[in-house]
């Protein structure tokens, strides 16, 4: 298999990539941290299984920096080169609403401290575990990630990562912070920490300054989103039948079907976002888990669509409080979205943001909460 910094100087020769200092830093750690995984366990390894002693884990990544710096590509280049199949990537929201669900089912088995068996679950199924777009944003999750990692880096588990913040900005301002620090030292003690802030926002340079807001609705808007889809997540458009779909998991055990779903970009219709029965939960799910979103066949809303009204309201609010990019088709521009009636005032915030969010200011800004 072709290492990971062959493979990225196939591509800057190609001039799919341009020259960066820090990508070349963070690939260079990231090609021999591959290597490492991928070398031959050393004599004793069965042994030291046997005895439940696991080897140390080769010394992991915490990639950070803006939004289109190319974290999400590195990662691909990375996670694709490492051949040993004891390994998962994972969107790290969906990850830990997994891990509570897994401590809550322990929790009712009353046989003490529950995070020990779900480490030793986790470390079972996965020598590597690659997560997208750390972020924390919550009391729960902010307090059992210190014991959690600490139990994970100590079962033999490398952790890699991409996330928008530098690990001293996580859980900045939450409740009970203090009681979060350790993660972060943690963190800095176990992981290699690389910036990618270089000068070229490949995000921004995918959409090529197009459109974001597409009128009307039809098969040039429905392809000129699609072709946005294709850019943004490098997958071949001759494979289009082949986008894979998932199960986006929201707050109560429910979940949430998204048609196409891939390296952080999401594609829904309007009516299985704003005409079903959804709330807030399903909106904020979306925007924890997507840095963009394209949305298609919106239509005119007004007092006869009161309610469709109502959560499109609740989540363009979910999205713009995250920094998520919104590509759409719609039979009116923003600003004529909801012309007259019953309600026009009520959405004059949701046209005021939908603006916003067609702005570079806007585009330009990291995914997460503001």
């Amino acid at each position: 298999m072709t290492g990971v910094l062959a493979r990225y100087e196939a591509l800057l020769t190609s001039g799919e990539l341009r020259a960066d200092a820090d990508q070349r830093a963070t690939i260079e750690r990231l090609d021999a941290l591959a290597s490492q995984l991928d070398a031959p366990m050393p004599k004793g390894g069965l042994l030291r299984r046997l005895l439940h002693k696991a080897p140390a884990a080769p010394r992991g990544i915490y990639m950070w920096g803006g939004v289109g710096r190319g974290k999400s590509m590195l990662m691909d280049l990375f996670y694709e080169c490492v051949a040993m199949p004891a390994k998962r990537r994972v969107h790290f929201h969906e990850f830990m609403i997994e891990v509570h669900d897994r401590l809550r089912i322990e929790r009712a088995s009353e046989r003490g401290d529950p995070i020990a068996p779900v480490v030793e679950a986790l470390a079972v199924e996965a020598r590597l575990l690659a997560f997208d777009e750390m972020v924390v944003n919550n009391t729960a999750d902010a307090m059992i990630l210190s014991r959690l990692f600490t139990g994970l880096i100590a079962a033999g588990v490398t952790i890699v990562t991409t996330s928008n913040r530098p690990p001293t900005d996580l859980y900045k301002d939450g409740l009970h912070r203090d009681r979060f620090l350790p993660f972060i030292a943690l963190i800095e003690e176990r992981l290699d920490v690389l910036g990618l802030n270089g000068p070229t926002d490949y995000r921004l340079a995918r959409l090529g300054g197009a459109p974001t807001w597409y009128v009307p609705n039809g098969p040039e808007a429905t392809q000129s989103l699609s072709r946005a889809f294709f850019r943004l997540t490098d997958f071949p458009p001759e494979d289009r039948a082949h986008v894979p779909a998932c199960d986006l998991p929201v707050s109560g055990g429910r979940s949430l079907y998204v048609p196409k779903s891939l390296k952080g970009v999401a594609v829904f219709s309007f009516k299985r976002l704003c005409a079903e029965a959804r709330g807030a939960p399903d909106y904020l799910a979306i925007a924890r888990a997507y840095h963009t979103v394209i949305i298609v066949g919106i239509p005119l809303l007004g007092p006869d669509m009161r309610n469709e009204a109502a959560r499109f309201k609740t989540l363009i609010d979910a999205l713009y409080e995250y920094k998520v990019k919104l590509l759409a088709a719609a039979d009116a521009p923003a600003a004529d979205l909801y012309p007259a009636g019953d309600g026009a005032f009520e959405f004059e915030r949701t046209v005021s943001r939908l603006m916003e969010m067609q702005s570079d200011d806007y585009l330009a800004e990291g995914h997460g909460p503001s």
